[in-house]
């Protein structure tokens, strides 16, 4: 038997090697070269595959191997759907907290806050007035009296609320869900291959991150709270625990950091091997998909940047636990604080980056195929994407213009920093091209990827004033800030994260999610974000500062009480909106419509595979001919040709 399955591969790979020197004619001569090798290893690798290992991916398995501790690269790009979707409400949910104080200062919670009487007199009027009753008379230390006396936020707990939130929200949503799930579910599917270069590493991946997170919950619950200090971990707050009084919390800030830093870690290089080596035979680097190379670009800027933070977080663990002073200043000499800042933002900007480009990978798939359009532009899109990674790198220091940075270092950062906006603006009039005069499809994936364009043109002009020093200098730490940051990521990242949602679920579960519930959540998600996050950028103006518990505190920030009122009732809107998607998703699993094998029109090669994917995806390693895009193709009945139909229709640009 060994001796026939040894004939069958060389016979196999004989036929695919002929079938590869037919197609490779119609690539052009620098994309022979690029791809020679390549094609003869993926041959070799995709059909040796085929014949040994196809049977074992149909094997049954238990529900620990299949669910828990799976190898199969789909279930582990849905443990980090799922894992992301969790956090995320953890994350908003710390949000709405501090919105509350914010715009109720000193005013208990609601549902779980005592009465007013109850806090003034004492005097016991509710239910929940003989429940902290009972807290307080306990000898017990609680973690609710220490954080909420009476439900009312301290000014210490406001602190570990936002930054915490944050945190979560960087760490373990966004780049969980854009580049955890998507990145494993849609890599090996649409280069055309069976599994990851690495399933044990990706297994590995993804437990660490579930590590991260469970060290980083332990902080909520250790004396002196969660660390304090903000997202950007900014010494000397969070080196030295007399600013914040926050002690072993910032510790496992920084130790679960560097873990989820390894997660990214194993994953990149899993990604980058699985991209560069294990292709289908035809598919060029220029016929891959832009999702597949935003994910890609990603890939290697994590591998570069994560390393930087981690030796940071690193120098930070030894200043805390063993009396270094790499962030500190002493009488005898010792570090700087602002060391910690240069090396923070010189892996934050990246991680801007990394946040987005995803999102824009996965915008252009949802505007291609609902425009039934080619991209605009497929080239210039790729290379629009290498230079904002490239970018990425030399723009940290327009964090720090009011570090005491010299003019003329402050003039550089400037210059690159509006630099930058050429390949984002590149990007954005390719979407808009490709949509002109398009046969638009008004699905929902379509709304939310016209809704990523839309946000995230709004955030970027925001950026283009931040990045002008004496503007900066002005509105640098307001709420024009935390605008701009959430235009970007929420109303970039994640609005493309849900459109990549309903547009994958077909394929990862084999049904649709409920359109109705799904456009609900759309356009209540849509309204209350622009209510919530657009205002901020008049607070800022007004020189609202970002990080301060009680605003009515100050004379000049009394007047912003209503407005603070309006956004955070839009907040709590946006928050419970999600409410719906959650329900949508899981409820969808089981009773959701079942979808056909490829119910979008899609000519992308995840499609070609059976509704829902098997163990090995594909019965047959398919062969590419063509780009990605090939909508609306002169003289051709259909309207959309697969890569993998062997059709002498031409090619388009992005071949």
């Amino acid at each position: 038997m060994k001796s026939n399955s040894k004939l069958l591969v060389a016979k196999g790979a004989r036929i695919k090697m002929q079938e590869n020197e037919n197609i490779s004619h119609e690539h052009d001569d620098d994309e022979q070269h690029e791809h020679a090798h390549d094609d003869n290893d993926t041959i070799q690798h995709t059909h040796e595959h085929d014949d040994d290992g196809h049977h074992e991916h149909h094997h049954e398995e238990g529900f620990i191997r299949k669910y828990l501790f799976s190898l199969d690269h789909k279930m582990i790009g849905k443990q980090f759907l799922v894992y992301g979707l969790i956090m995320l409400f953890v994350g908003g949910g710390l949000a709405l907290l501090f919105r509350w104080q914010l715009a109720y200062p000193g005013r208990p919670l609601p549902i779980i806050g005592a009465s007013q009487k109850y806090i003034d007199e004492g005097e016991i009027v509710t239910s929940n007035d003989k429940r902290w009753e009972k807290i307080f008379e306990s000898e017990k230390e609680e973690l609710m009296e220490t954080h909420f006396p009476n439900g009312v936020i301290e000014d210490k707990t406001y602190n570990m609320l936002f930054t915490m939130h944050a945190t979560i929200m960087v760490f373990f949503v966004v780049v969980p869900i854009l580049v955890g799930a998507f990145g494993n579910f849609l890599i090996p599917l649409m280069i055309g291959t069976r599994d990851m270069a690495f399933p044990i590493l990706n297994m590995l991946s993804f437990w660490l991150a579930v590590l991260a997170a469970i060290v980083m919950a332990a902080g909520f619950f250790v004396p002196g709270g969660h660390a304090g200090a903000g997202w950007t971990g900014y010494a000397p707050l969070s080196v030295d625990p007399q600013w914040t009084d926050v002690g072993w919390g910032q510790n496992l800030w920084a130790i679960s950091l560097l873990i989820q830093g390894f997660s990214s870690l194993v994953g990149s290089i899993n990604y980058i091997t699985t991209i560069i080596n294990m292709r289908a035979p035809g598919m060029t680097f220029f016929r891959l998909p832009l999702v597949i190379w935003s994910l890609f670009i990603v890939a290697i800027l994590l591998l570069l940047a994560f390393p930087v933070l981690s030796s940071a977080l690193a120098l930070l663990i030894f200043d805390r636990l063993a009396g270094t002073t790499f962030f500190t200043t002493t009488t005898e000499g010792g570090g700087d604080p602002l060391l910690w800042q240069h090396l923070f933002w010189f892996f934050g900007h990246p991680e801007v980056y990394i946040l987005i480009l995803p999102g824009m990978g996965i915008a252009s798939e949802l505007i291609a195929v609902n425009s039934r359009k080619p991209i605009f532009g497929y080239r210039s899109m790729v290379y629009a994407m290498i230079s904002i990674a490239f970018l990425g790198w030399i723009v940290w220091g327009h964090h720090m213009f009011q570090s005491g940075m010299r003019p003329g270092m402050g003039s550089f950062f400037m210059t690159t920093t509006m630099l930058i906006a050429v390949p984002s603006a590149i990007k954005t009039f390719n979407w808009l091209g490709t949509m002109f005069r398009g046969s638009i499809r008004f699905t929902t994936p379509m709304l939310h990827g016209i809704a990523f364009v839309s946000m995230f043109v709004i955030g970027g002009l925001s950026g283009i004033y931040m990045a002008n020093t004496p503007v900066d200098i002005y509105i640098h730490d307001t709420y024009y800030i935390v605008a701009h940051i959430h235009y970007v990521v929420f109303g970039g990242s994640l609005f493309a994260m849900f459109g990549g949602i309903v547009f994958w679920y077909p394929k990862m579960y084999g049904r649709y999610m409920n359109d109705t519930l799904s456009k609900i959540h759309f356009w209540i998600t849509f309204i209350a974000f622009n209510c919530t996050f657009f205002p901020m950028h008049i607070l800022g103006v007004g020189g609202h500062m970002r990080r301060i518990a009680n605003p009515q505190f100050y004379d000049f920030l009394q007047g912003f009480e209503g407005m603070n009122i309006f956004i955070t009732m839009s907040a709590f809107t946006l928050g419970f909106a999600q409410l719906i998607l959650v329900f949508n998703f899981f409820w969808s699993m089981k009773f959701g419509k079942v979808a056909e094998k490829n119910p979008w029109n899609v000519t992308t090669l995840e499609w070609e595979a059976p509704t829902p994917v098997p163990h090995g995806n594909f019965a047959q390693i398919p062969t590419v001919y063509r780009g990605p895009y090939e909508y609306s193709v002169p003289g051709e009945e259909s309207d959309w040709i697969p890569q993998a139909q062997p059709e002498h229709a031409p090619a388009s640009a992005g071949d």
